[in-house]
């Protein structure tokens, strides 16, 4: 069982680098002189951008990661399954989009804010991160090959909180978000009733609460928004595994368009 159990692991690890290697590595730095690295996938990284057949421009999709992935070399933000998620032939092959996965440094946060508390208060900035992370789609949304309309936002746990943060700030940017065991402040729901939102999270999380997803439900609800909800009986903490199998989850995110 032990000896199965390595093998497993050591196939996955395996399938996980070689899937890594298909990001390539940047390292943004904006006008604060904070550094951001992130990692960026192109349709079919091996042809240009340019020489896609089609000149239509192509989605941006943006996917932040959770607090056991912080740091600096540019490559842990790629695991928790975040490299079998895109970068299979089979998904890029059906979903052609540039892909960005920024990698918040250690001792910061998507929000500077208690993951374990009940509730919480946008902060009046940004954290450092974040901001970054801003600069770095404004750039980014200056190349006419991305297209505008059709920006994704995805964020695990400490993602989650960075995907409601980031939706707050920028009500127009994002087409639709997927937030998974994350939590935003209730009283700006308003804000973002228009955006298509998929919302997921263990029903058993020690690490993040389940009212903090049901309450931004119930808030978007009561601002008229149509929230889809998924919460998995049982799950704790890591309910990415279960939301990456949910065969609808980028065919769902990528229908949306923003009408701007």
């Amino acid at each position: 069982g032990s000896i199965a159990r390595c093998r497993c692991d050591y196939t996955f690890r395996m399938a996980t680098s070689l899937l890594s290697d298909r990001f390539s590595a940047h390292r943004f730095v904006d006008s604060s002189g904070f550094a951001l690295p992130y990692r960026r996938l192109d349709p079919f990284t091996s042809r240009p951008i340019t020489s896609l057949a089609s000149p239509d421009p192509v989605p941006l999709v943006v996917l932040l990661h959770g607090a056991g992935e912080r740091g600096d070399d540019n490559q842990a933000q790629l695991g928790n399954g975040a490299a079998e998620l895109l970068a299979t032939d089979e998904r890029r092959a059906a979903f052609p989009c540039v892909y960005v996965l920024p990698q918040c440094p250690q001792g910061h946060r998507w929000v500077e804010v208690d993951w374990t508390a009940a509730s919480h208060h946008i902060p009046p900035q940004p954290s450092q991160p974040l901001a970054a992370l801003l600069a770095l789609l404004d750039m980014l949304l200056t190349d006419s090959r991305i297209d505008a309309r059709r920006i994704y936002l995805l964020g695990l746990s400490m993602g989650g909180f960075g995907v409601w943060d980031l939706l707050v700030r920028r009500p127009q940017l994002a087409a639709a978000a997927v937030t998974i065991c994350g939590g935003g402040e209730e009283a700006q729901a308003a804000l973002i009733a228009h955006v298509p939102i998929w919302t997921f999270h263990g029903e058993k999380d020690p690490v993040v609460a389940v009212t903090r997803s049901r309450n931004m439900v119930a808030a978007l609800s009561q601002a008229g928004a149509t929230p889809r909800y998924t919460e998995y009986p049982g799950v704790g903490h890591d309910a990415w595994w279960q939301v990456w199998a949910e065969p609808t989850l980028l065919p769902w995110l990528l229908a949306r368009q923003n009408p701007r």
